[in-house]
């Protein structure tokens, strides 16, 4: 079962929530939609769910136009950020009511809940109620009454913000086994760029309603078509710096330059906006074209084992993604190397012209 959107707009009180979408998902397949609060994710899966109505387009389900079909006569389950379950019910109830109301017949009904409840490792709990289980049980009940129905899609709308790092961490690995096995297809919302990777499948960029790249993850995460799509694609966003090209070299600021080295030869000669993902730069040097740069420390912001070192030299800013803890003083003087062999380039319009050849990793 396909699901596809043609031209897909919403159009809420003159304000324009999404517009004109083409996108086609495959069965089978394990979608990630990203993008910023209000970038449009949420009201793309209530599209996509028949929970409200494109002002717009059209929504097909394996070719069929379910446009105007409401959401009770579509065979799609969605789990929400918030832990949203039935309190007075029992969770064997809980993840029981969508097939009681589909009429199944209590064998069935047994069967499937004792499966899915097994497979989401909630079994022991199936005769609590909500408010006894932990945020993590509370919310693999909620997956687990969505994973119930065998839907033909599943819509996760950032399913695990409000987890603990460790529990997000379990139960994003948990989802990725559960749909390996499925044929539907699997639609998860998020801002942040390191859970789509993590999440892996295929990757659809949302920025305030627009699509604006939508393929295999790691595709998206090492050929952005735009510069929009790069910073969004990257945590913290990736470093931007004004340049210039000329025959012989790149100049930042008129000030700061360095040789075109072999990847870059190919730009022509102009005026470009360079990036440098903040996990590529570093304190020591790495290749011989790695250009020196001396800079100050404005902010070393240490999170967990990383290290987000925020610093400036007259010309621009920076940040550095570093692994292990750091610690520097503000207005310290310290030198960083920016590979120049991993720059993306992009031109007056924004669009990628230059990517870095990919070596392993990411």
């Amino acid at each position: 079962m396909s699901l596809t959107l043609e031209n897909v707009s919403r159009v809420v009180e003159g304000e324009t929530w999404i517009s004109d979408v083409n996108l086609t998902l495959e069965p089978g397949s394990f979608n990630v939609l990203l993008g910023r609060t209000l970038a449009g994710k949420t009201t793309l899966m209530r599209l996509m769910a028949g929970l409200d109505r494109p002002t717009k387009g059209k929504i097909l389900m394996n070719g069929v136009d379910v446009t105007g079909v409401p959401v009770r006569e579509r065979n799609i389950s969605m789990v929400y950020q918030q832990f949203i379950n039935y309190p007075n019910m029992t969770v064997f109830e809980n993840i029981a009511s969508p097939l009681r109301l589909a009429n199944l017949s209590e064998t069935e009904i047994d069967k499937r809940v004792h499966e899915t409840a097994e497979m989401l490792r909630i079994e022991e709990y199936l005769g609590r109620l909500p408010l006894q289980l932990s945020g993590g049980q509370q919310q693999r009940t909620a997956m687990a009454r969505a994973l119930v129905k065998d839907s033909q899609v599943i819509l996760f709308d950032e399913p695990l913000v409000n987890l603990d790092y460790k529990l997000r961490e379990e139960l994003r690995q948990e989802l990725r086994a559960l749909f390996k096995a499925r044929n539907c297809i699997a639609v998860y919302a998020t801002t942040e760029p390191n859970e789509a990777l993590a999440l892996s499948g295929n990757t659809a960029v949302l920025h305030e309603g627009r699509l604006l790249q939508f393929g295999e993850t790691a595709e998206v995460y090492h050929q952005p078509q735009n510069i929009i799509t790069a910073e969004m694609f990257s945590e913290p966003p990736i470093n931007v710096v004004p340049g210039k090209v000329t025959e012989t070299e790149v100049t930042f600021d008129d000030k700061v330059h360095f040789q075109l080295n072999n990847d870059l030869r190919s730009l022509p000669a102009g005026q470009y906006q360079f990036g440098v993902r903040a996990s590529h730069i570093g304190l020591v040097p790495h290749n011989d074209d790695d250009l020196e740069l001396p800079v100050q420390v404005d902010l070393a912001e240490i999170s967990g084992s990383e290290t987000f070192l925020h610093v400036h030299n007259p010309h621009f800013d920076l940040v550095l993604h570093l692994s292990g803890v750091h610690q520097y003083q503000v207005d310290q003087e310290i030198k960083v190397y920016f590979p120049t062999h991993k720059l993306y380039a992009f031109n007056d319009h924004g669009d990628m012209v230059h990517a870095p050849a990919r070596i392993g990793g990411l």
